[in-house]
């Protein structure tokens, strides 16, 4: 007799761990599916497949988001999506390969280079010869990248969040090091170079950053951007021979600020605008931020 009772326990409770289990897996769908946004378009990149979106009418402007974020999460959120539609432009959205909807191949040499092509490929599948270029973070890295080889579709370009830094070993180490920690599901010596030191320390925002990069992304996909990340590089020579408006908006706290500067120091056609009191993670979801981005579409939005 005990032993049915028990029975019926474990299965009436076990029906209701499968139940709560279920609805925890449902709310997930629902928050991830609420930060990657609406399901836009897609096209073939050079057999990866990218997701974008693209609305209203103007001139058009394209958006580059960070690193193990999404077009939504970056650009919608903020605010500046809906910000740049009000003032009649044409907003082109993409999930860099990797991240968002898109494809997200684990092979490195899928990333780097690849990242600023999908670009190029993105303005051939839309038809649109030129195009004003917005990124933040590794999206500044992949529209500089972008600026540089080829300059001919692009109007003007805010390289934000990010600047130039050399190949060297330590830098190559560093990136390695940031792979290895996102297979683990970590940010490793990344939130410490991005000038973030006591941001991810208490345990619980540690958890926070791991459900992060496992659950709304891919880790290995993740470890195979960081690997590739080598692809984006730029030559002194480039900088110096650019004939493309460039601004770079980047905080004042920002860990990337010396990478930042040294573009400055470097690129032809270049301004640098330091916004006092922020940081890698809350300059682009700031006022001051949008409103510089605005100010500069505005003075190359009629050359579209």
């Amino acid at each position: 007799m005990k032993i049915n009772r028990l029975q019926k326990v474990f299965a009436a409770s076990g029906g209701l761990v499968l139940a709560l289990l279920f609805a925890a897996a449902l709310g997930q769908a629902h928050y991830k599916a609420e930060l990657l946004g609406p399901e836009g378009h897609y096209f073939n990149s050079n057999a990866v497949r990218i997701h974008y979106t693209d609305e209203g009418v103007g001139a058009p402007v394209l958006l580059v988001h960070g690193l193990a974020f999404a077009a939504n999460l970056e650009w919608r959120r903020s605010g500046l999506i809906d910000a740049l539609l009000a003032q009649h432009y044409r907003v082109i959205a993409l999930d860099n390969r990797g991240h968002g909807r898109s494809a997200k191949p684990h092979d490195p040499e899928a990333y780097g280079a690849e990242m600023a092509e999908d670009l190029d490929r993105l303005l051939d599948h839309l038809e649109l010869p030129r195009a004003l270029v917005v990124g933040y973070s590794m999206g500044g890295f992949i529209t500089l990248k972008f600026v540089v080889t080829h300059p001919e579709r692009v109007i003007s370009a805010a390289v934000c969040g990010a600047g130039w830094n050399e190949p060297t070993p330590e830098n190559l180490a560093f990136s390695e090091a940031v792979a290895e920690a996102f297979e683990r599901g970590e940010a490793g010596p990344l939130p410490q170079r991005l000038g973030m030191q006591a941001r991810f320390a208490s345990f619980i925002e540690s958890l926070g950053v791991r459900a992060f990069l496992t659950w709304f992304n891919d880790p290995l996909a993740l470890a195979a951007v960081a690997r590739g990340s080598r692809g984006l590089g730029v030559t002194d020579t480039q900088l110096r021979a650019n004939t493309v408006p460039v601004l770079t908006v980047i905080g004042e706290n920002d860990g990337l600020l010396p990478e930042a500067q040294a573009l400055h120091e470097r690129m032809a056609n270049h301004q640098l605008v330091i916004l006092p009191g922020k940081n890698h993670m809350n300059t682009d979801s700031s006022k001051v931020f949008r409103a510089n981005i605005e100010e500069f579409l505005r003075q190359y939005a009629q050359a579209s």
